[in-house]
């Protein structure tokens, strides 16, 4: 899910003509539960935004290509990843490809390697302070040969737990349960999944379309971020700096936001050989990655069952989504969040 901030600059990269092409664009979102839905106009309450469903691994496509097309040099399956001397202005990084070893020498390093790379585990120990939150459940999802079910995203708080339909592309759907973090997938057979999405999804005059599933997995969900986000010339930048529960879909997009102002600050020492920019960059970052964990926390929250949650707790979950659902103000503050925050 693209947010209207991240395909306006893939557009203004010259990176969007596949996306514009085949992304399919949503200008709204349905809440559902107690049997019924009710649609947040996204362009209505947000003066004309929209989302994009446009699959991740084909941005990956369009950035690669357009690497390639401008002579630049993209190294995959290389090993023993190092960076070193970041706390000074000549930092390095070190790998072996082919069997041969190869050290860079930067002005600045990049750490966009994910949650499991090895730029922040090389920070020196006491520097970063992490902040997390592991959530009692997580999302059973499967990849459907089927057309999706709805024109637009349905989230669904029921009795049995959260459950979410979305698409991949007109053919394919792609749809989600809350179950146990440590489920164990091998208990679920396609039909016993489809009767579930069934029971969860259910709506008076709605009919959810089956197929066949393509894959099928558990995720699960959990808050992180690292402060601060740079260290010397070692730059953190999405997942190896934060994540945040899928609920939200905004991994991607934070990611994006990072890389944005992270460009502007090599542009302005490039340009002018002032770091102002730069020097400031966690703390621009950071402001945004805690908005957007207060939202994915919030959405988190209000739409799933909850362990050690009692008849109070329920009946304050159902007020909430009868609140955001009946009040402009409160609609206006989701679709504001989902569409993309603007940048600093």
């Amino acid at each position: 899910m693209l947010e209207q901030g991240t395909v306006d600059l893939l557009i203004k990269m010259g990176v969007g003509e596949r996306l514009k092409a085949e992304g399919l664009v949503h200008s709204g979102i349905e809440l559902r539960f107690a049997g019924r839905g009710h649609r947040i106009d996204f362009q209505d309450l947000t003066g004309g935004k929209a989302i994009t469903i446009y699959a991740q691994h084909e941005v990956l496509k369009d950035l690669n290509n357009a690497r390639v097309a401008a002579d630049g040099q993209v190294f995959f399956e290389v090993e023993n990843v190092s960076v070193h001397d970041f706390d000074g202005p000549r930092p390095k990084i070190r790998y072996q490809r082919d069997g041969t070893a190869y050290e860079l020498t930067c002005d600045f390093i990049a750490g966009c390697d994910g949650f499991h790379g090895i730029c922040r585990p090389s920070i020196p120990q006491g520097t970063l302070t992490a902040y997390e939150r592991e959530y009692p459940f997580g999302w059973l999802g499967i990849l459907a040969d089927a057309p999706p079910s709805s024109d637009e995203l349905i989230y669904t708080y029921h009795d049995r737990g959260f459950a979410l339909l979305s698409m991949r592309t007109p053919r394919i759907s792609r749809l989600y349960l809350q179950c146990r973090p440590d489920e164990d997938i091998d208990l679920w057979s396609d039909e016993k999944i489809w009767q579930e999405l069934h029971t969860r999804l259910a709506s008076n005059g709605w009919t959810l379309t089956e197929g066949r599933v393509l894959q099928k997995g558990i995720t699960g969900m959990r808050s992180f971020v690292v402060e601060p986000m740079q260290y010397g010339t070692l730059f953190l930048a999405g997942d190896s700096a934060h994540i945040v529960p899928p609920t939200g879909a905004k991994g991607l997009n934070l990611a994006v936001a990072d890389v944005q102002i992270l460009a502007r600050g090599f542009q302005r020492f490039y340009d002018t050989g002032s770091h102002d920019l730069l020097d400031t960059y966690s703390e621009i970052c950071l402001r945004r990655v805690w908005k957007v964990q207060r939202f994915s926390w919030w959405m988190t929250s209000m739409l799933h069952r909850f362990p050690d949650e009692n008849p109070f707790d329920r009946r304050r979950q159902l007020a909430e989504l009868d609140y955001v659902t009946s009040s402009r103000s409160a609609a206006q503050t989701l679709a504001e969040n989902y569409v993309g925050l603007p940048m600093e």
